[in-house]
C-alpha cells in the first residue's frame, strides 16, 4: 500500500517528491474531454491534479443529491489514477473559485439568519448532512487505500474573510471522523495576518500559500511563518495564479509567458506548485459568480478560460510551453511530451426557424402565487429567471414608482411595454408612470447574474435574489403577485405560438444540421442579452456588452443531424441568422451599449 506523509519534504512512500500539479475543474469541462485534458496535464511535466469540489453542485436542493455528469467527482479521480496522476482535493464547504455564490448552496438562504462559513450551529449542521453523503464517495480513492488522492483542504482562503478557529478545528474533526486519513492542509494569501487566521498550524496542518508573483517574496514570509510555529514543513503555493478571471465591460486579462516560466523555474527551485488554473473550461448554466468593486456587483463571465495554460477549450497555448520548459530546467527528470490536439469546426450559419414573445409563453411554466412577492430562494429557483406579475387597477395619471429591493436586474413592463431596466444599485431611483388602463399589468422580469464568490458581502442580505421587498405605487407596496418560473429545462418543451411584441424577451429557436460533430463557438454579437440552450444543455449567459463575443460548444453536446438550439434573449433582439465559428471572437469593451 502506499503512502504520503508531511515532514520537512513531502514523502511518496518514504522519498522526497516535489508536487508539481495543475488545477482543472471538472464541473467546468464536458466529462469526454477530462481524459486528454488530464494528459495534456501529465504531458506538461505534472505529477498531479488539484480540484475543487462545489457543494452547490452535489447539493442543489437540500438533502437531494447529484453526482453525474459535470457532478461525476468520481470518475473524475478514477481517470487520473488511469493516468498515473496524484491527486488533492478541495471538498470545503466554500471554494470561491468565481463559481456561484463561492459554491456555497443558495437554498442556505431560505433560513434567516444563517452566518455562513461560522461555526454556528445551523451552518455546521448542513455542512455535516452534505459531507456524510460526500466524504465516504471519496474516502475509498485517498492514496492508504490505494487510490490517487494525497491531500485534502479543510477551508479555503479562510483567513481573507475570518478567523474563527472554532469552525476550521469543526471541519478538521469532521473529515477525520467521517474517515479522512490523508493529510490536510489550508490555503492562505501569502502575509502574516491572513496564514495566523486561516491556518490550524497549531493542529499541525500544513499551511500553503497563494500567489501569481513574488515567488520569492510569498515563500519567504511562508517560511517566516513556519518558523514562528516551529515547523519544518515544506513550502507550497497552493494557486500560483498564472493567469486571471474576467468581467462583463472590462477588457479580457493576458500575462506574458515569458513572465511565467520566469516565476514557474523560481518557484520549482525553493518548493512545490499547483497552477491556478491549467485548463480554466466554462461556466455552464448559471454558474458564474460575482466580484465587487466599490459596493457595485460585476458578474463574471461564461468563459472561464483565465488566460490559462490551456485555453477553455483546451488548446494549448504559448504559456503551455513556456512552463513545460521551466520545469524541465527546474527538474529535468520529469516525464514530458507533445499535448495532444483538437480540430475546431465553422459549421456556418444556422437560420432563425420561430420566435415567440415570453409574454406567450409564460402559462408553460411553473407558477407560484402569493400576497407579496417570494424569493428566488423562498421559490425554490434560485438561479436565472422570474418573472413577477401584480395587477394595478386604473386609469391614472403618472403615480410615483419604485422598485423596492430586487437582484440584480430588473426589466419593467407595463401592459406589456417595456419601461427600462434597473440594477440593483439604482433602485432608489422613483420612477413616474401611468396605469391608462382599468386594468394594468405590471411585469418585472428579475434576473440572478450570479451570486457574489468572495469577500463580506457573502453574508450580505442582496445574496437573496429576485425581488425581496416589492413594487410601490405613491407610498403603498402593491399586493397579489404571481411568480413564473423560467426554468431552461422547459425549453425543449415549448408549444410555439408565432408572436412578436416589440422589446419583449422572446424564444428563438435555431434548428439546423450537421455532418459530423466537433468543438464549435456560437456567435452571439447579433443579440443582445440572454441565455442559450442546445439540445437541452444551458451553454450559459451571452451579454454583448463584451468582452466575450461568442459561446464554446464542445463537440459532444452536438449530434449528427439534426441540433436544436433555443435563445432566451431578454432584450427581444432579434437574429435572423447565426454563426458557428471555428474560433473565439471577442467584443472591444464599449463598442455595444447596455439597454438600462
Amino acid at each position: 500500500m502506499q503512502s504520503f506523509e508531511i515532514k520537512e519534504d513531502f514523502l511518496l512512500n518514504g522519498q522526497p517528491i516535489k508536487l508539481i500539479s495543475g488545477a482543472v475543474h471538472y464541473f467546468r469541462i464536458v466529462p469526454d474531454e477530462w481524459q486528454r485534458t488530464l494528459y495534456n496535464l501529465k504531458a506538461l511535466g505534472c505529477n498531479t491534479v488539484e480540484t475543487y469540489i462545489p457543494w452547490n453542485l452535489h447539493e442543489p436542493q437540500e438533502g437531494s443529491f447529484c453526482f453525474e455528469g459535470l457532478a461525476d467527482v468520481e470518475r473524475f479521480i478514477q481517470t487520473a489514477a488511469e493516468l498515473e496522476l496524484m491527486v488533492i482535493l478541495r471538498p470545503t464547504p466554500y471554494i470561491c473559485a468565481e463559481w456561484e455564490f463561492g459554491g456555497l448552496p443558495a437554498w442556505l438562504l431560505k433560513y434567516d439568519g444563517i452566518r455562513v462559513r461560522s461555526s454556528s450551529t445551523a451552518f455546521m449542521e448542513k455542512v455535516t448532512n452534505y459531507y456524510k453523503v460526500l466524504l465516504p464517495r471519496l474516502l475509498p480513492y485517498q492514496i492508504d487505500q490505494g487510490g490517487p488522492v494525497v491531500m485534502m483542504q479543510v477551508e479555503n482562503e479562510y483567513g481573507s474573510f475570518g478567523n474563527d478557529k472554532v469552525y476550521l478545528k469543526a471541519l478538521a474533526n469532521l473529515m477525520r471522523q467521517l474517515g479522512v486519513t490523508v493529510p490536510l492542509f489550508t490555503s492562505d494569501g501569502d502575509w502574516q495576518e491572513v496564514l495566523e487566521s486561516g491556518s490550524l498550524i497549531e493542529e499541525d496542518i500544513l499551511a500553503t500559500a497563494n500567489f501569481g508573483s513574488g515567488t520569492d517574496e510569498s515563500f519567504d514570509e511562508l517560511a517566516i511563518f513556519f518558523e514562528q510555529h516551529d515547523k519544518k514543513w515544506p513550502l507550497m503555493c497552493m494557486e500560483f495564479w498564472d493567469g486571471w478571471f474576467n468581467r462583463y465591460r472590462d477588457p479580457i486579462i493576458r500575462r506574458d509567458p515569458s513572465e511565467i516560466e520566469q516565476e514557474v523555474e523560481q518557484l520549482l527551485a525553493r518548493g512545490s506548485l499547483n497552477f491556478y488554473m491549467f485548463q480554466g473550461g466554462t461556466n455552464f448554466g448559471f454558474m458564474n459568480g460575482c466580484s465587487v468593486r466599490k459596493e457595485r456587483d460585476l458578474p463574471q463571465i461564461t468563459s472561464y478560460d483565465y488566460d490559462a495554460l490551456l485555453t477553455e477549450w483546451g488548446a494549448p497555448t504559448e504559456k503551455y510551453f513556456a512552463a513545460q520548459r521551466a520545469i524541465k530546467k527546474a527538474c529535468p527528470g520529469v516525464w514530458q511530451m507533445e499535448p495532444k490536439t483538437k480540430e475546431t469546426r465553422d459549421f456556418g450559419r444556422i437560420r432563425l426557424t420561430r420566435s415567440m414573445s415570453l409574454f406567450k409563453a409564460l402559462d408553460q411554466f411553473d407558477k407560484k402565487t402569493n400576497a407579496f412577492p417570494l424569493t428566488m430562494e423562498e421559490c425554490d429557483h434560485p438561479y436565472g429567471y422570474i418573472l413577477y406579475r401584480t395587477s394595478i387597477k386604473g386609469p391614472k395619471s403618472a403615480q410615483k414608482c419604485k422598485i423596492v429591493e430586487a437582484s440584480d436586474r430588473v426589466q419593467l413592463y407595463r401592459n406589456a411595454e417595456y419601461l427600462g431596466a434597473k440594477y440593483q444599485e439604482e433602485l432608489l431611483a422613483e420612477m413616474q408612470i401611468a396605469f391608462p388602463q382599468v386594468e394594468n399589468t405590471v411585469d418585472l422580469l428579475v434576473e440572478n447574474m450570479g451570486r457574489v464568490n468572495y469577500g463580506e458581502k457573502l453574508l450580505a442580505h442582496s445574496q437573496r435574489k429576485g425581488l425581496r421587498s416589492g413594487f410601490k405605487v405613491d407610498i403603498h407596496f402593491e399586493a397579489d403577485w404571481e411568480m413564473y418560473l423560467i426554468d431552461p429545462v422547459r425549453f425543449s418543451q415549448l408549444v410555439w405560438t408565432e408572436s412578436v411584441i416589440t422589446e419583449s424577451p422572446h424564444f428563438y429557436e435555431y434548428v439546423f444540421e450537421i455532418d459530423m460533430p466537433a468543438d464549435t463557438f456560437l456567435d452571439i454579437r447579433p443579440l443582445g442579452k440572454g441565455i442559450a440552450v442546445l439540445n437541452g444543455f444551458n451553454l450559459g449567459r451571452y451579454w454583448t456588452v463584451g468582452p466575450q463575443g461568442y459561446l464554446y460548444i464542445p463537440e459532444t453536446l452536438l449530434k449528427t443531424g439534426e441540433n436544436r438550439l433555443i435563445i432566451f434573449e431578454t432584450e427581444g433582439q432579434v437574429a435572423e441568422w447565426l454563426e458557428l465559428l471555428a474560433d473565439p471572437v471577442y467584443i472591444e469593451v464599449g463598442e455595444e451599449q447596455d439597454n438600462a
